[in-house]
């Protein structure tokens, strides 16, 4: 299975650090966060990565180049401009082949088990498989429900629901019909959602949208010294 990280936004929110350093490229413990997810995607035996990339993109290119010292190996789908999730998935489809695949957004910290999900087959009436958590504080309301089936469900307005991790498996078949361009990933889960085409888990361990600069230092701190948690 290949994997692709979403590493082209400008990151609006994290200004003024992300005028000069893409988000990906922001530090964590000493380490970018895109290399947290290359080391741990590694340690799950994935090989083959794809990264999109546009604001500052050289910057990435130039920390990652090809991922030998990683172990894996590396290729860049280049967006004129930022195509949000959707558009930059649709975009490196070539790259990414026409088996189902793993996306990991860039600008997230999580701990979930890669190596399980590489083993994650995905069922006929499946189009995409997402890992789910608890909604932050930011989000409380969160994205969607799971069911008992573990069907990913419409959150009814009022209810609290699950937040998307930003990490799930998707197949081709998931953008099937969607023009090149700029597009949210939201649009296509709702429509599949509402055909019963998407199926989820809960992740219970540390995850964090580093949206803020005020998130990315309590993130790094909570890292950089054991025993504080995440909340």
């Amino acid at each position: 299975m290949k994997v692709m990280i979403l590493a082209a936004g400008v990151g609006e929110r994290m200004r003024p650090l992300t005028d000069h350093t893409p988000k990906p490229l922001l530090q964590v413990a000493g380490k970018p966060l895109i290399e947290h997810h290359i080391i741990r995607l590694a340690q799950a035996g994935f090989t083959e990565l794809v990264i999109n990339v546009s604001h500052l993109a050289e910057q990435i290119i130039d920390y990652c180049w090809e991922g030998e010292r990683w172990g894996v190996s590396i290729t860049f789908s280049r967006e004129p401009e930022p195509l949000e999730t959707a558009g930059g998935i649709q975009r490196a489809l070539p790259l990414l082949g026409e088996q189902p695949f793993l996306v990991v957004n860039g600008d997230i910290w999580i701990d979930c088990d890669f190596a399980r999900l590489r083993a994650y087959r995905l069922a006929p009436d499946e189009s995409a498989h997402l890992v789910l958590v608890k909604s932050p504080s930011q989000h409380p309301k969160g994205d969607f429900l799971l069911d008992d089936e573990g069907r990913v469900r419409a959150r009814p307005e009022g209810d609290i629901g699950l937040t998307y991790a930003g990490v799930g498996i998707y197949t081709p078949a998931f953008l099937s019909g969607m023009a090149p361009g700029k597009l949210p990933l939201r649009p296509l889960l709702d429509a599949a959602i509402s055909r019963s085409l998407v199926t989820g888990e809960f992740h219970p361990g540390a995850w964090e949208d580093v949206g803020t600069p005020q998130r990315l230092r309590a993130l790094d701190q909570a890292v950089s010294s054991p025993g504080l948690q995440l909340e």
